[in-house]
C-alpha cells in the first residue's frame, strides 16, 4: 500500500501522545502530519506561550495542559498524556516530540511488526535531523539518531509502543531531569518485553540548533541522564550506560 493510499487509523487501534512548549510551526507541522494518519491524538503542554494549545484543540487534539507549579520533566508530560488515553485504552501509542514529523509508512510497518510479535513492547525506526546541513550540531544530532537495526536495548523518544506494556510497568519515571526513555526500557525489559529498531523511516526532527550554547546544554542534560540511570540500574546485570 503506498503512502497516499495509507488508512487513517482509528482510536482503538493507535492513538499517538505528543509532548511540547513554544515549538510554533515545528509543532503545526507535527499534528498535521499526525491527523492525517489517526484520529485520535493527545498534546500535553508544558506552559506554552504561542498559541500551540489552541492549535492542537483547532485539529481535533485533546489537550492536556501541565500542572507547571510542579517540577516539569518531558516524563511527566508522557505519563500524563499516557493517563488520558486510560479510560479507553487503545492497543498501541505513538510517542513523539513535539519538535518531530512522523513519515508516511511508518505505521503500517511498525503496527504490523508488533502485531506479529506479542513479546514486542516498543518499537522505533530512523529518526533524521531536518535540516542537517545547517549546522555541525545539526548534523551530530542526525548520527546520533542513527542506530543499529535490529534487537535494541533501548529507544529514544519517537516510539510505537504496547499500551499494555508500558502502563504496566507505571509509564515513565517523572522524577528523571533526561534519559526517561532508556531508563523506561530497562524495566520495559525487566518485565519480559522485548524492543526492537526497524529499518524503516519513521521521523524528522528539527533540531535547530545552530550556536554552541544549545549544543552545550544539550550536552549537560545528556550528563544528568547518564548519571541518573547509573545510579538507578547501573549495578549488574543491567550495567545501564
Amino acid at each position: 500500500m503506498s503512502p497516499l493510499s495509507e488508512p487513517v487509523l482509528s482510536g482503538s487501534i493507535v492513538a499517538a501522545v505528543v509532548i511540547g512548549r513554544n515549538e510554533g510551526a515545528r509543532l503545526r507541522a507535527c499534528l498535521a502530519a499526525l491527523s492525517a494518519q489517526m484520529t485520535r491524538i493527545v498534546y500535553v503542554d508544558s506552559g506554552s506561550t504561542d498559541g500551540s494549545g489552541a492549535f492542537a484543540q483547532s485539529i481535533g487534539a485533546r489537550l492536556v495542559a501541565l500542572d507547571m507549579t510542579q517540577p516539569f520533566t518531558a516524563a511527566r508530560a508522557r505519563n500524563a498524556g499516557l493517563q488520558a488515553l486510560a479510560a479507553e485504552p487503545p492497543e498501541f501509542v505513538q510517542l513523539l516530540d513535539g519538535d518531530c514529523v512522523l513519515q508516511p509508512g511508518w505505521l503500517p510497518a511498525a503496527r504490523a511488526e508488533m502485531q506479529a510479535d506479542p513479546t514486542l513492547g516498543a518499537v522505533a525506526g530512523r529518526r533524521r535531523e531536518m535540516h542537517p546541513e545547517r549546522s555541525v550540531y545539526n548534523r551530530l544530532c542526525d548520527a546520533e539518531w542513527d542506530t543499529p537495526v535490529g534487537p535494541a536495548r533501548a529507544v529514544g523518544g519517537d516510539m510505537l509502543v504496547r499500551h499494555a506494556a508500558i502502563t504496566g510497568i507505571g509509564g515513565f519515571n517523572p522524577t528523571l531531569i533526561a534519559g526517561e526513555e532508556p531508563e523506561m526500557c530497562v524495566r520495559l525489559r525487566a518485565a519480559g518485553w522485548t524492543i526492537r529498531r526497524l529499518a524503516v523511516e519513521m521521523t524528522l526532527h528539527d533540531a535547530d540548533m545552530t550556536r554552541f550554547g544549545q549544543w552545550w546544554r544539550r550536552t549537560r542534560r545528556a550528563g544528568h541522564a547518564f548519571a541518573e540511570g547509573a545510579a538507578l540500574h547501573g549495578a549488574p546485570p543491567e550495567r545501564h550506560w
